[in-house]
């Protein structure tokens, strides 16, 4: 298995962050261009990954949908960090922190405008890591 973490930096507003380029480059550095699946983690309580078109305005809708879905000023039990931020840990509940990726010959197996995203709503915390694990088949 070939694994490495990428270093995203999603700044201080929720925000939905392309990985697809970071999961190309990923791949395109494993000699062969094998098939097998590409598997992403984001190894944090408050942040989830989904497949999403970008750039037609569907990354601004779903931020949207968690903000109406999981409200900020819901009354959260957890309550430590900014306001609203016990909605950020259940964010992962919805848009889980793991995706696996078929990969045939050395690229992702997506759809036309389907693009790979962190999303992230957690404003008190604007340094990520993913960790890119490709298992050859």
């Amino acid at each position: 298995m070939r694994s490495e973490v990428v270093d995203v930096q999603t700044g201080p507003e929720e925000s939905v962050y392309d990985l697809t380029g970071d999961c190309e480059r990923f791949l395109a550095g494993i000699p062969g261009r094998p098939d097998g699946l590409l598997h992403v983690f984001v190894p944090h309580a408050t942040a989830g990954l989904a497949t999403i078109e970008t750039g037609s305005g569907s990354d601004d809708d779903l931020l949207q949908v968690l903000q109406r879905v999981l409200p900020p000023g819901l009354g959260w039990r957890h309550r430590h960090g900014s306001p609203g931020h016990g909605r950020d840990h259940v964010v992962p509940a919805f848009l889980p922190p793991y995706a696996v990726l078929p990969v045939l010959s050395g690229v992702m197996e997506l759809g036309t405008w389907q693009r790979l995203c962190l999303v992230d709503t957690n404003r008190d915390n604007p340094r990520r890591k993913v960790r890119l694990s490709f298992v050859d088949g």
